[in-house]
Formats: C-alpha cells, structure tokens, sequence
C-alpha cells in the first residue's frame, strides 16, 4: 500500500507515495451552460514498491469507473480528496502500469487564505473557464498525484461547444470539429507538476509567431480586452523576455510559449493575479512588461526547477522578483542594487489581517502566508544581498548552476545554500540565517 501524501510540511495529503507518473492523457468534455465536466484520464506510471493499493488525488468529483492494466478496479474515497485504488493484482517494484479512471462532475473553485482569500482553481468565467492550480488545485479537475515532486508529460484533449477555443499547455497538435462540438489536443512534451497544468475556455482571439531563438509561440486574448494597448503589447514583451532571459539563465526549458490573457479582473470573480501556467502563462488581466518577465522568470524558476516543499516557494518567488529588477537594470532603468535598498527602506504595504513585513520567515512562512508579500520581495532582496556578497560572477554562475543540475526536477532552499557556499567559496550559514531563516529587519547590508 502505497502513502496518501507525500509529507509535504504545508500540505501532508497532497500527492502520493509508491508510484511515479510518466504521463497523463486528459480526455474531458466541458459544457459552460451547466458547468458540467465529464472526463477520462489515462495515466501511465511505475510502480516504485510492491503495490497492492494506491491513491490518487481527486477533489470532489464522481468517479465511475477505474481500470487497472485493463482490468476493473475496486476503489472507494477517504475524505473530499483521496482516491483509494485496489488493483485485482497487485502491481510489483519498478513495474509500468496503466490505470483509466472515468469521472464526472461540476469542478470545485477553491478559496481560503492560501491566496489571499482569492479564488483559485477551477474557475468558470462568463464565457467559460480557466484553470490556475497553485498549489493544490490541480485535483478539482483531473485526478493526480498533486505535488510537484512528480512530474510528468501531459497530454490536454478537451472537447468544447462550437465557437470556444481551448488553450492548454506545450503545443496544438490537433483540433477537430464533430455534433456541434470542437475537439483541441494539446500535448506539452516536457516534464511538468500537475498544479502547472491549465485548460483555458473561452472565445479567444489567437495569434502566433516564433521567437527569434526560434521557440514556437501561441498566444491568446480574451476579445473583451483585446485592442487594450497592454494586451497588444504582451506577445511581444513574451517574445523578447523567452529570448532575453535565456542569455542570463541559459536555454529556455520547453519548446512553446505564449500567454493567456483572460478578463477576470471584473465582477463577479475580481482576480487580478497571474500564475505561470507551463510554457502559457495565464494574466487575469492584461500585463504590463515587468508582470510579463515576472510570469516568464518562472519557466525557468518554478516550472523547470520546483519547489521540493512548499515552504521553498521563495525560490520561485524570490527569483522572480529578482529578475523584474535585473530585467529593469539591463535596460537602462534602476539598479536592482536601488530597487531593493528602496523597499528595504520603504517596504510595500500589507493587507489587513496578514503580519507585518519584517515578520515573515521567507524561507518557511508557513502555510497560509506562502504567497505573502514578504516571500516576493524579501526573497528578492535576500537575492540581490548574495549577489552583493558573492559577486556577480559568482551569482550569475550559481543562478544557471541551480537550474542546470535540477533541470525538469525539483529543488530546496537547503540545496540552494549548499550549492551558493560551493561557488562562492564562503560561509554563508550565518548570512542565511539572517536573511532566510529568522524574522526581522536584517542589518543594512
């Protein structure tokens, strides 16, 4: 029997022991007049132990049937998110397997303070839906083994009524018209965390190009903000930071890119965020550059290389927020030497209700404080304090060192440090202490 849950400090159920996935085909079928999703997923894995149970993760949803190598397989739920899976016969150590479960079902929004009470998730917008999973909402939709610590290649086919298009991740490998519906396969053929993972619905105007590196790119915007001069202008700023930031942190990690740019920073949903959705990023509301290297950044920090933990969510953010300020600083505008000294002085203000700036622990802020300011901006600023420390050739030679040896894997902050001491040549124990390991306003540096 496999565990249900990884261990993850923040999130002990998310994902699954006992297994590894390679591949997940999604087969649904979505009707925005009922909401109603009804689909088949088709995942391939290898079992990492004797078997003779497994879960996975699957929110809410009603489960048909399960097969198992062909075979049908007895399955009950434990709780809103387990799939409890027995198999006629049990599946032994190192051995692929196959298992297809038919479900149903309205998919769930998620809410709550993770994401600033925000909602997150499935989300089902006046024309559709879209999908933004961080950090655990891949399962409302489709059944995983949710933590970024598996990974795997993804097949997208979706099935949608005549009219709508469906933007999913990697590359539109087919799209077919049958009864009044339309059919989009996308296949994204790079490992990616099932969070990663998106579907966006909608009446989307399409246009694509390629990078001058040469990278495919598709991108899609809501029609409702399309002549925005914000909205026109993101292909373009995608373009240049695909090309640009592969020149700072090495090759760019997939073979697409593109964006997203959905208009549901209005009533009733009111999201103005972003996630990086893998090689699309996904904009609740049309981005200006720096949101666009931001969500760019991330291909590399976040998608390519992920959070072993969740509490590591300052690598991702952190150096997101960094590259905003390199980015501005490589192109005639700030230092990020100045930018960060200036938040240092003049920290960005806090919602209601959340603690104090200086108070956060950046590299463990604990669950429902993961996406806190402090995580952005003081991951940032510890960032630019090693570079300072270091040098920037040593920085710049650990930054593509971190992401060339967890290429399409996962990373943790005591990973990061151990690699910062090995090319600087330091002891940096204590200056991680300070900057993100305790609360409190570090020294001027």
């Amino acid at each position: 029997m496999s565990a249900a849950g990884l261990g993850d400090p923040y999130f002990p159920d998310l994902g699954n022991g006992g297994y590894d996935v390679g591949h997940y085909h999604l087969k649904t079928a979505y009707d925005p007049d009922t909401d109603r999703l009804t689909g088949t997923a088709t995942i391939t894995a290898t079992a990492t132990q004797n078997l003779s149970r497994f879960n996975l993760d699957l929110y809410k949803m009603n489960v048909r049937s399960v097969r198992v190598n062909g075979a049908d397989a007895s399955f009950a739920r434990t709780g809103e998110r387990e799939l409890e899976i027995t198999p006629r016969r049990g599946l032994r150590e190192r051995t692929p397997f196959k298992v297809v479960v038919r479900y149903d079902g309205v998919p769930q929004t998620l809410g709550g303070p993770i994401v600033f009470d925000l909602p997150y998730g499935f989300l089902h917008t006046g024309d559709g839906a879209t999908v933004v999973s961080e950090p655990n909402a891949a399962s409302p939709w489709f059944p995983a083994n949710d933590h970024p610590r598996d990974k795997a290649l993804f097949t997208i086919e979706t099935t949608v009524p005549r009219g709508l298009k469906v933007i999913a991740n990697g590359h539109l490998v087919k799209r077919w018209s049958a009864r009044g519906k339309d059919t989009f396969l996308w296949r994204e053929d790079r490992p990616m965390a099932p969070y990663l993972a998106t579907a966006s619905i909608g009446r989307f105007n399409v246009s694509t190009t390629t990078t001058g590196k040469g990278v495919p790119q598709l991108d899609a915007v809501d029609p409702e903000v399309a002549s925005d001069p914000d909205a026109l202008s993101t292909p373009r700023h995608t373009t240049r930071a695909t090309d640009e930031l592969a020149d700072f942190f090495g090759a760019y990690p997939f073979t697409s890119a593109g964006s997203i740019i959905e208009n549901n920073a209005v009533p009733p949903l009111n999201i103005d965020n972003a996630l990086e959705t893998q090689t699309r990023p996904t904009y609740q509301k049309q981005p200006i550059e720096k949101g666009v290297v931001h969500e760019i950044s991330h291909q590399w920090f976040g998608n390519s290389v992920s959070v072993h933990r969740w509490k590591d969510v300052w690598l991702n953010e952190g150096y997101a927020l960094w590259t905003e300020k390199y980015w501005a600083e490589r192109h005639g505008g700030q230092s990020a030497r100045a930018a960060f000294r200036q938040l240092y002085d003049n920290p960005p203000p806090i919602p209601p209700g959340r603690p104090a700036f200086w108070d956060i622990v950046v590299a463990d802020p604990t669950r429902d404080q993961m996406f806190h300011r402090a995580v952005y901006f003081r991951g940032g600023m510890a960032l630019q304090a090693l570079r300072e420390r270091i040098g920037d050739e040593p920085f710049l030679r650990l930054t593509r060192t971190w992401l060339a040896d967890h290429r399409y894997g996962t990373g943790s902050t005591e990973e990061f440090e151990a690699l910062a001491e090995k090319i600087s040549g330091q002891d940096l124990d204590p200056f991680f202490k300070v900057w993100l390991h305790t609360p409190g306003k570090p020294a001027a540096w």
